[in-house]
């Protein structure tokens, strides 16, 4: 087969995953693409081999950023596609092309500040993103294309997982806890949470670095303890992708998370946690770092959320939301498309489009 476009995936984190594999599954139908995804080597690896093996991904093996871009340097591919800011991109735009796409759309200013080393293009999924983005960074290149990680979802082409696999009560409803690792609700909860949600299912679906981080032990050890409750599933590593989990879920609870707006996005209700257990130099005259932590985006995700601000208010509003019906409103859907943009299934397709004709 005659290559003519060679595009790399940089997998410094396993949670990039989910957003790269729509695209490499459009560039499947290419016949002359050859695709090739680049892993580090730091947690769960004998869990990424496994996924390499079972998804049949073209695979590199690499021990750092400074190893990965000697790599792409060498081999010189059309395209290099990472999930968040990179170093040497210098000397990798001499050889090849770059682009960015984020790993997640929530209210960190992580969120826009990954720009502050410019690829080649970043993919951005709103109108909205896009033009805060090209006020504050005039010069780089900028495209609007909608949120990729949704597409499997839209074109119901999830790999679907049985309630009953996961040894859950087909009958019941399910809550779907998704906090992340910083600033977290996790800490805050009770340790009766699966005693409190007793008629419920409960996924919990942590953040990884609350799984692989050694700083965030109590959040594995009120993880571990909660899932030995026989209405409780634990993800774990090899369940990297949240995807599965928001088809299944009936409600979400979160706190800081993007994992939010992929949730509400499919017109379910979500419980946003503002009852966060912070480290001591975030408190008190210290809480500016928070706030510097936190985009002004946060303050939107009151209007299509519904707030806890303690654990009590949690279990109450959720119990209420399930035992109701429940519609988003088109001014709060609005909202939600402020920030993931158009969800069509096609966001994959159109940056393939654009990959392809700008090689």
């Amino acid at each position: 087969m005659n290559i003519k476009h060679t595009i790399f995936f940089d997998v410094q984190e396993l949670y990039y995953l989910p957003q790269y594999l729509p695209i490499f599954y459009e560039l499947e139908k290419i016949d002359n693409v050859k695709v090739k995804f680049i892993f580090y080597k730091n947690n769960f690896d004998k869990i990424k081999e496994e996924i390499i093996n079972n998804r049949k991904l073209s695979s590199k093996w690499v021990a750092s950023r400074k190893e990965a871009a000697k790599f792409y340097t060498n081999e010189k591919p059309s395209w290099i596609i990472f999930g968040n800011s990179f170093p040497y991109l210098d000397k990798i735009h001499n050889k090849s092309k770059t682009a960015q796409i984020g790993h997640g759309i929530g209210p960190k200013k992580v969120y826009y500040t990954q720009s502050n080393t410019p690829t080649t293009v970043r993919f951005v999924e709103s109108e909205y993103r896009f033009n805060r983005l090209k006020k504050m960074f005039p010069k780089e290149r900028f495209l609007k294309v909608g949120y990729c990680k949704l597409d499997p979802l839209i074109n119901n082409a999830v790999n679907e997982i049985d309630i009953k696999d996961l040894n859950l009560n087909p009958l019941k409803k399910t809550i779907l806890y998704a906090p992340t690792f910083y600033p977290s609700s996790l800490e805050c909860f009770s340790k009766s949470l699966p005693k409190d949600f007793g008629e419920y299912n409960i996924i919990l679906k942590p953040h990884y670095f609350s799984l692989s981080k050694k700083k965030y032990f109590n959040h594995r050890k009120i993880l571990n303890y909660w899932s030995t409750f026989d209405n409780v599933y634990l993800a774990d590593a090899k369940d990297y992708s949240i995807i599965p989990f928001l088809k299944l879920g009936d409600i979400m609870i979160s706190d800081t998370s993007s994992a939010m707006i992929e949730f509400a996005a499919l017109n379910k209700p979500v419980i946003c946690c503002t009852f966060l257990k912070l480290r001591w130099n975030y408190r008190g005259i210290f809480s500016f770092r928070f706030h510097n932590r936190m985009d002004k985006d946060y303050s939107e995700y009151k209007n299509f959320t519904f707030e806890a601000k303690s654990y009590k208010e949690m279990l109450e509003k959720t119990n209420e939301l399930l035992t109701n019906d429940f519609t988003l409103s088109q001014k709060n859907q609005n909202y939600i498309k402020k920030f993931s943009g158009t969800i069509d299934g096609n966001a994959s397709k159109r940056i393939v489009t654009y990959l392809i004709k700008n090689d």
